[in-house]
């Protein structure tokens, strides 16, 4: 999977405050997210992110 620095990815799940979509700040063997609807920022393991992504929007 071809995640870019600065994508907007679509998760299936949603965050409590109500948003699908991350924007990426940080990659390697984790990434750093932040959601869109509260700016809230997480770290998720590779293999958990590829698993639950939707879709992904390249900027």
């Amino acid at each position: 999977m071809k995640i870019d620095l600065g994508d907007i990815v679509k998760l299936k799940k949603k965050h409590p405050c109500g948003s699908y979509e991350w924007k990426v700040l940080r990659i390697g063997a984790d990434f750093r997210l932040e959601c869109l609807g509260c700016a809230h920022q997480i770290m998720i393991p590779r293999s958990t992110l590829e698993k639950s992504v939707k879709e992904i929007k390249k900027i």
